[in-house]
């Protein structure tokens, strides 16, 4: 999804609720043919404003479970559809969050996952908006699925993608916004092997279009799902506003780890000794 108001176009508070009301057609557009997992962009309802540090973008943060989340649990529950909602968490004044909630097909709000990489660097001056996250790699069981979260940076590590799968994951959604260089070649490199190291799923969300007054770039989209051997089956558009759709079969991954015995043959006890000093 693209920006529709930006900085100096109107206040924060206008610039968010433009952001879901672009979103709510789409929104409504999955529910209405049966999509059953949901996942948004990351940060889905601002721009990304890392690129300035400004501090006056603290003021869209908003707690989980919070205004934001409630909305989005509402059309999950009309729906029957889980949903996963990334924004800008605010714990408490001056702890604020890159965060994903997970809401269950009821409307039922399960938990969070923190972006736990934070990037401080080449525009993306993240670490002046977010706390690294605390809340390790949880999986979350939906009514369809067993979901996991990562954000954005975090696909360039592959520790916690490797957790991810140790701790049950099915399908692993990773909300991005990224531009483009040296990213877009790794976006095709990076979840693809995580998907076939450790036998799962990946969505992988990707915004849009150009954002003012930041320019930082163009944000490429190529939004993607790639299945347990690492095989990318549908993939969205560079610079459309659009919802991509897929069916995914979980049966794939029983038959993949079967073949490979991923985890008979794991051995994260022995993992801690690389890091030793």
């Amino acid at each position: 999804m693209s920006l529709p108001l930006t900085e100096g176009e109107g206040t924060i508070a206008e610039i968010k609720e433009a952001m879901v009301q672009k979103h709510l057609p789409l929104i409504d557009e999955a529910g209405q043919k049966g999509v059953q997992i949901l996942c948004l962009q990351e940060i889905f309802n601002t721009p990304y404003f890392c690129p300035g540090q400004d501090r006056e973008w603290y003021k869209s943060a908003e707690t989980i479970p919070g205004p934001t989340i409630d909305q989005m649990a509402e059309y999950a529950k009309k729906y029957s559809m889980v949903m996963i909602v990334p924004i800008f968490e605010k714990e408490q004044a001056g702890v604020l969050y890159n965060t994903a909630a997970v809401i269950d097909a009821d409307g039922t709000y399960l938990g969070k996952y923190r972006k736990n990489h934070i990037p401080h660097t080449s525009g993306f001056w993240e670490k002046f908006f977010f706390k690294p996250g605390n809340l390790g790699y949880p999986v979350f069981q939906t009514r369809y699925a067993k979901v996991g979260v990562y954000i954005c940076y975090d696909r360039h590590f592959p520790d916690g993608a490797r957790c991810l799968g140790l701790n049950g994951a099915e399908i692993v959604y990773n909300p991005s916004a990224t531009v483009a260089g040296l990213s877009q070649y790794l976006w095709k490199l990076e979840q693809p092997a995580h998907a076939a190291a450790n036998g799962y799923f990946m969505g992988c969300i990707n915004r849009v279009g150009e954002e003012k007054p930041w320019n930082l770039g163009r944000f490429y989209g190529s939004s993607y799902f790639v299945d347990p051997r690492g095989q990318i089956f549908a993939t969205a558009s560079e610079d459309k506003d659009e919802l991509l759709i897929a069916d995914f079969d979980l049966d794939l991954i029983e038959e993949v780890r079967s073949v490979w015995q991923f985890f008979r043959d794991r051995r994260p006890e022995t993992y801690n000794k690389l890091v030793e000093p």
